[in-house]
């Protein structure tokens, strides 16, 4: 769990490239205590955005996702990286983020990005403890930020 006390304290916590393009959700209040993360897609659907700690280091990092449309005639099942759920090509497809201005790296994920949701409802079905699953999606975005966008997450003091 986090806390975030201001709207200055959100947008630090994507990187300085990122922060041009994020758009809060309207019906945020300051302070705001999440839980694992927090996810929101902008009005317009072109973006979705992710705030995170990463286990370690506590601090909230943000990433800002470009939602790239997957229009297909046919029906394509696809599946989710990080929670594994399966789903159309409208629920699941390509996010990518900008990790300079001539490289993006892509990962198939939820469209909503709402992975912890899905995986605490299969939990409670399941009859089994949700925070597990938690802790590995959490390591998944953590891998991703770390490996795909050179992320360096450093313990704080």
């Amino acid at each position: 769990m986090f806390r975030l006390e201001t709207e200055e304290a959100l947008l630090n916590a994507f990187r300085p490239r990122d922060r041009k393009h994020v758009e809060r959700p309207k019906d945020l209040h300051f302070p705001l205590f999440v839980r694992d993360y927090l996810a929101w897609v902008d009005p317009t659907g072109t973006r979705a955005y992710l705030v995170f700690t990463e286990p370690h280091s506590h601090r909230p990092m943000g990433i800002a996702f470009r939602r790239d449309q997957q229009g297909s005639a046919t029906p394509v099942s696809r599946m989710c990286d990080w929670c594994h759920a399966y789903g159309s090509a409208q629920e699941i497809g390509l996010l990518t983020a900008e990790v300079s201005s001539r490289r993006r790296v892509g990962v198939c994920l939820c469209m909503d990005l709402r992975c912890g949701e899905k995986l605490e409802t299969a939990a409670n079905l399941a009859g089994r403890s949700p925070r597990e699953q938690a802790h590995k999606l959490l390591d998944r975005i953590a891998r991703f930020a770390h490996e795909g966008l050179g992320v360096d997450f450093v313990p704080e003091a």
